[in-house]
């Protein structure tokens, strides 16, 4: 059961709020026997609730008196400092991160090969999102639309909104698909693609008919194949990542020869 602890009251401050409504207007001591919460401790709790703007005091009575702030308006209080000070924890977190990404710095890439796959739409989207945040300088998406591993819509916005990032810091970003692939697409899929990122000038789409397999070339030195289902269904199986020099070479050229005889793609 929701209680009052849930939103920042102590034991004492909830009691003793409680017994200020069934009470109505009452004195320190009065409130101290109904709420049991002991006298030597009743001020501090009362100040504490006066700065929660959860009980409002009649200064001008002997002995004082004190009532509670009606119920909703308490909460929406409560609620309201909770969201400050969760928002001053996300500064906070904000702030440790920027800190720590001048702090931490990854070791210069080994020669030696190196592999990793997922398995499963969610999964296989999630490894592509990583490793297209952590390009530096190109990413080149070649085949099929990635979006397709998940829901189409919200796949390709989480996709875009990588590249879009991605562009914003200076990658330059290449997209090289079959020329029927956004007249697959929905329109919604279309527009997000069109609309967040053809204006970048370090993004550019070409077509061509010879694409048979979907890919993606990260910094010329990382590979992100995508495995399609083998009983044929309409979603990626899985996603292998792979860094290997001999490799992404001989990928980088057979993309060079496709981009050049590709026709560029633009808004319709």
């Amino acid at each position: 059961m929701s209680s009052l602890r849930d939103l920042g009251l102590s034991e004492y401050e909830a009691r003793a709020y409680r017994s200020l409504l069934e009470t109505g207007p009452t004195t320190a001591k009065e409130l101290s026997r109904a709420s049991d919460v002991p006298m030597g401790r009743i001020y501090d709790v009362l100040n504490s609730l006066e700065t929660y703007n959860l009980v409002r005091s009649q200064t001008a009575s002997r002995p004082k008196k004190y009532v509670a702030v009606e119920p909703d308006t308490a909460l929406d209080r409560l609620l309201e400092d909770k969201k400050r000070e969760l928002q001053e924890k996300v500064g906070q977190y904000e702030e440790i991160v920027d800190d720590l990404s001048s702090q931490l710095e990854s070791a210069d890439p080994v020669e030696e090969p190196f592999w990793t796959a997922a398995v499963g739409p969610d999964n296989s989207l999630d490894l592509l999102l990583e490793r297209l945040a952590a390009a530096d300088d190109e990413i080149i998406m070649v085949g099929s639309a990635p979006a397709r591993q998940v829901d189409i819509l919200s796949g390709t916005e989480r996709i875009v909104d990588e590249l879009e990032a991605a562009l914003e810091r200076g990658v330059e970003v290449s997209l090289l698909v079959r020329p029927d692939l956004f007249e697959s697409l929905p329109e919604e899929a279309n527009r997000e693609y069109y609309e967040r990122l053809f204006h970048y000038d370090n993004y550019s789409a070409r077509a061509s008919p010879n694409i048979r397999t979907t890919f993606e070339l990260l910094d010329g030195v990382e590979v992100c194949i995508e495995v399609p289902h083998p009983l044929g269904r309409e979603e990626t199986f899985g996603v292998i990542d792979m860094k290997d020099s001999d490799f992404t070479a001989d990928i980088s050229q057979a993309f060079e020869e496709h981009w050049a005889e590709a026709k560029p793609v633009g808004p319709p």
